[in-house]
């Protein structure tokens, strides 16, 4: 893009899918309230995904995290359906957008076998440049699958 330069419009396909997850969160009937459902994502992932962490607890902690998803879709309850000043749905919005990232970053510690930074695999201790020397990217699918891959890091600054 350059200065000045309009976006793409947005798909049909695309406004869509934002009106059904709206719509979706909005119009939950389940029994549990987003504020337990926050709870449950807070604790699967300090204790699972904190900064010291190996492979058998991140693996554990994505099936608490899949169980908390999962807890999320099928029983979310809100309870104010109105349009304005509602705390209740924009904080449903917002556990809906914090799974989403816990998710990403659960799968990607996961792929993840080396420590870096705040990122220590006590099964992995070593740093390892010569296989890890690079960013991760993430996707999350439509079904909820995490997809992963790698673009190497730049160590020499672009000069214009």
């Amino acid at each position: 893009m350059h200065p000045g330069e309009s976006h793409a419009p947005l798909s049909d396909a695309a406004t869509e899918r934002a009106i059904d997850r709206l719509d979706r969160i909005r119009w939950s009937k389940g029994k549990t309230g987003s504020g337990e459902i926050r709870l449950a994502m807070q604790r699967t992932m300090q204790r699972h995904c904190a900064v010291f962490r190996t492979g058998s607890l991140l693996q554990e902690g994505a099936g608490k995290l899949g169980d908390v998803i999962a807890m999320m879709r099928d029983d979310l309850v809100v309870a104010d359906r109105s349009m304005k000043f509602n705390s209740d749905l924009t904080e449903a919005l917002e556990l809906d957008n914090m799974l989403t990232q816990a998710s990403v970053s659960m799968h990607s510690a996961i792929g993840r076998t080396e420590s870096r930074g705040a990122h220590a695999r006590e099964d992995f201790p070593k740093r390892d440049d010569e296989n890890w020397l690079k960013h991760t990217l993430s996707w999350l699918d439509q079904d909820g699958t995490v997809r992963l891959d790698y673009r190497p890091v730049h160590l020499q600054p672009l000069i214009k």
